[in-house]
């Protein structure tokens, strides 16, 4: 192992875009949409919708700071350089959180479509079975680890083209199994109380579920150190991102709700794999577990990798521990791989320990990392432009749409989410913790980084004065 090897340039612009898609098509649409939609009902297309639009703001923003200046850990990197240090450290280790907590909301959910195979093997047999392989393929070359990625992805994707072509198919042809007392069509949107069942306030409630599905997304900016050509793919791949929230989550729902009436759409298990059972194809509902699991196992995938890149970034810059520079001979921070692993191992205790509630809780606090990383993306963004002379802001080569407007639009939805977040019983536990957490980065802050940035201030200022009195 080596720690003077650099990162190694080796994601192109295919390995980006699939890498996107497998941190952000994962457990929160294939498991979590089921408690989205039982909160607002048919309306929940509407929340994917208005989320969609502040997110792709989020990445044209992320996407400006990106392609002016590409860097490892770019975000937590952006924050320290145009907000301050303070607001870096806490934006990265509070990504890394992000990805630990939704990892293990995925590992968890692994374990639950695996029970549904062998029920009566204990799910933390599987967790740890994948978390070891995971942890291998991190380990030899960022190339392999985009080249799983992106057949993983296209597992995903070919399997939700075909769902929603089949779901279009079915509800144009009115087939339905003998057994069911429903029939498969748009109706389903309107006659089971209306398309707005739950009121505005099912609609406001199930916003932060939906955040959550989009978590992840933001690690585009993180391949930036590692992209073989970052002003271009990175733009590509960001651009790509509305027709996948368009196909991937709203078509997807939309054609899930059409199939089969939202109230019978519970959360045992992946919602489209309870579909297709009840619609009497046993064989689709098998097929559609290897889906979901490889769903998870992408973005777990991801989110090592996305974890593992921002405790290097930040370690460069005095943010977190010096063991996280070390790299091995391919270029691979290896140490971030396996703390990320040993990390993970806790979702093995915390299946044992309380395998029925984890999810829910995890994916709440994990709402809030997300909500926080993205706002300081979008704060980091403006903080930016005001840094920039105008002629400056005219050479951009990737500009954020519609400025100063959309940036606004999504800081305040982004509030938004954190004050309802707050506002409702069930996700309240979420603010709690993530107010924690962030007092502790501010403590931790204090008393381990700061000093150490006055004293090489000091120094840099003391070397600045006996140049100019050698002068």
């Amino acid at each position: 192992m080596s720690q003077h090897s650099t990162l190694q340039r080796g994601l192109n612009t295919r390995h980006i875009r699939f890498l996107a898609l497998g941190s952000a098509i994962g457990t929160g649409l294939f498991y979590g949409s089921a408690t989205a939609i039982k909160m607002a009902g048919p309306s929940v297309i509407l929340a994917y919708i208005i989320a969609g639009i502040a997110i792709y703001i989020v990445m044209r923003a992320l996407g400006e700071m990106a392609v002016h200046n590409p860097v490892s850990g770019s975000f937590s990197h952006y924050a320290s350089q145009y907000i301050g240090p303070l607001a870096g450290f806490t934006t990265g280790w509070t990504y890394v959180f992000e990805m630990v907590i939704v990892a293990l909301a995925d590992v968890t959910a692994f374990g639950i479509y695996m029970g549904f195979w062998y029920p009566d093997v204990p799910r933390w047999i599987w967790i740890m079975s994948l978390i070891m392989f995971l942890g291998g393929i991190n380990l030899i070359h960022v190339k392999v680890f985009g080249e799983l990625e992106f057949w993983l992805s296209i597992v995903k994707v070919t399997a939700i083209i075909a769902m929603i072509v089949g779901g279009l198919g079915l509800m144009l042809y009115g087939f339905h199994a003998n057994h069911s007392s429903f029939t498969p069509g748009l109706q389903n949107l309107w006659i089971h109380d209306g398309f707005m069942p739950n009121g505005v306030a099912g609609l406001i409630a199930c916003l932060s579920v939906v955040v959550f599905a989009f978590g992840g997304i933001e690690i585009i900016g993180i391949t930036a150190g590692e992209s073989q050509d970052p002003k271009k793919t990175l733009p590509k791949a960001i651009n790509a991102v509305p027709v996948r929230i368009l196909l991937f989550y709203v078509l997807t729902i939309f054609v899930l709700m059409s199939i089969f009436p939202w109230n019978q759409i519970g959360s045992q298990g992946s919602p489209f794999v309870q579909i297709f059972e009840n619609l009497g194809i046993g064989s689709a509902a098998t097929i559609l577990n290897i889906v979901v699991i490889t769903a998870a196992i992408s973005a777990i995938n991801s989110d090592v990798f996305g974890a593992g890149r921002m405790l290097y970034g930040m370690s460069s810059r005095g943010q977190a521990p010096q063991i996280f520079q070390k790299l091995s001979k391919n270029g691979v921070p290896w140490m971030t791989v396996v703390v990320m692993a040993g990390v993970l191992l806790v979702g093995v205790i915390l299946n044992y320990l309380i395998p029925e509630n984890v999810f829910i809780i995890i994916a709440s606090i994990a709402t809030f990392a997300t909500v926080w990383v993205w706002l300081m993306i979008l704060l980091s963004q403006v903080a930016m432009r005001r840094k920039l002379s105008a002629a400056e802001i005219k050479a951009l080569d990737f500009p954020v749409i519609g400025w100063p407007i959309a940036p606004a639009f999504a800081i305040i939805f982004m509030l938004f989410i954190l004050a309802m977040m707050g506002y409702f019983p069930d996700s309240r536990p979420a603010i709690y913790v993530g107010a924690g957490w962030l007092i502790l980065l501010w403590i931790a802050y204090m008393i381990w980084v700061r000093p150490k940035q006055d004293h090489v201030e000091e120094d840099t200022t003391a070397l600045e004065h006996r140049a100019e009195m050698e002068r």
